[in-house]
């Protein structure tokens, strides 16, 4: 599976440069999202991802963060080719645990063009897999396995709430331009069991995860490079999603997010409403970017602070998607108090992040 990563790696960044003329549908207002038709792959557009995380508690309380993310990237390269190793699709692949005893992230990846099922991305609902690594839709429940060379997850994800289309319908905007969007929806408070394997040892966890589910064929404005990003569980049984796309200054170029209620009252966050405060930073030993780890973030009349489970959740993809981020868990703390678990991504602080 590695060497499939090196030829796959090329081709992402190819794609990354392709910009969302060359073929590709743009994501436009005024389009209607139908399921159980959008819970599966939507190979015209250029980018998307099935990104699920979540906080665990294994018996006697130990608490770990879990991640799984599946990529579907179409390269717009030898599309007429009639050969069947042509890479029409590509799928990529992380997982990783986020465990305090340890202090830094168990981490793998894989990468594979989509020939002769051995990886791929189905169309009528959510299936992507890579070998043995798949994370599929049946009936309300997801499913994750992905045995890797240092851990095991197989976990299950029970939807309990309705979705929660993000932006308007769920088309989200990501930039001063309506054509860098993304069509983006959540599933908050998935309720997850299974098991997880860390050096041969398993563990029965349970707890509760967060899904993103986006497709895009141009989600960054030139001006960005990067992003913020939190999906919190509420411990009241709310929601909370909020980001800003980083302009060159370190200032917001966008921003947007959407907070659920725990009696499902949802509101939509303009620009405006959305401000991210960076506060102390972690300088990782392994590649000397620095990240705000701790945030305060004001969305809508609320102020919060994020904190994070342990410092080092420093992602190493550069043999997959071909970049180096921060992708872990942390508390929200309001009042004083922590008052939810969730995930935050800090992208784009090494190098300008481009897809």
């Amino acid at each position: 599976m590695r060497r499939r990563a090196f030829l796959a790696v090329p081709l992402a960044l190819a794609a990354a440069r392709a910009g969302a003329d060359g073929g590709y549908p743009q994501v436009l207002p005024g389009a209607t999202l139908a399921f159980p038709r959008d819970h599966g792959s939507h190979p015209a557009y250029r980018t998307e991802w099935w990104y699920v995380t979540g906080r665990v508690h294994a018996a006697g309380g130990r608490e770990l963060g879990v991640q799984v993310t599946f990529f579907r990237n179409r390269p717009n390269v030898a599309e007429d080719s009639p050969s069947a190793f042509a890479p029409r699709q590509l799928v990529f692949a992380h997982a990783a645990i986020a465990d305090p005893v340890l202090g830094r992230l168990r981490h793998d990846q894989r990468a594979s063009r989509a020939m002769f099922g051995l990886a791929g991305a189905r169309e009528e609902t959510t299936h992507a897999w890579i070998g043995d690594w798949s994370f599929a839709l049946e009936g309300a429940t997801y499913r994750a396995r992905v045995p890797t060379r240092g851990f095991a997850l197989d976990l299950a994800f029970e939807a309990v709430q309705p979705l929660l289309l993000q932006g308007v319908a769920g088309y989200s905007r990501k930039g001063p331009l309506p054509r860098q969007a993304s069509w983006y929806y959540s599933r908050p408070q998935l309720a997850v069991r299974g098991s997880v394997d860390v050096d041969g040892r398993r563990s029965t966890v349970e707890g509760r995860a967060w899904l993103d589910h986006e497709w895009s064929s141009e989600v960054m404005a030139a001006d960005a490079v990067g992003w913020d990003w939190i999906g919190v569980n509420l411990d009241d049984g709310g929601a909370l999603m909020a980001f800003r796309m980083r302009d060159r200054a370190g200032g917001a170029l966008w921003a947007g997010g959407a907070q659920r209620a725990a009696d499902g009252t949802t509101r939509i966050f303009d620009p405006a409403d959305v401000l991210f405060v960076p506060g102390r930073r972690w300088t990782s030993p392994r590649t000397g970017y620095a990240y705000p780890v701790e945030f305060g973030v004001r969305a809508g009349d609320a102020e919060y602070e994020v904190r994070p489970l342990m410092d080092d959740q420093e992602l190493d993809s550069s043999a997959s998607t071909g970049t180096v981020y921060w992708e872990g868990a942390v508390r929200l703390r309001g009042g004083g108090r922590t008052i939810g678990h969730g995930y935050l991504e800090l992208t784009g602080y090494g190098s300008t992040l481009r897809i």
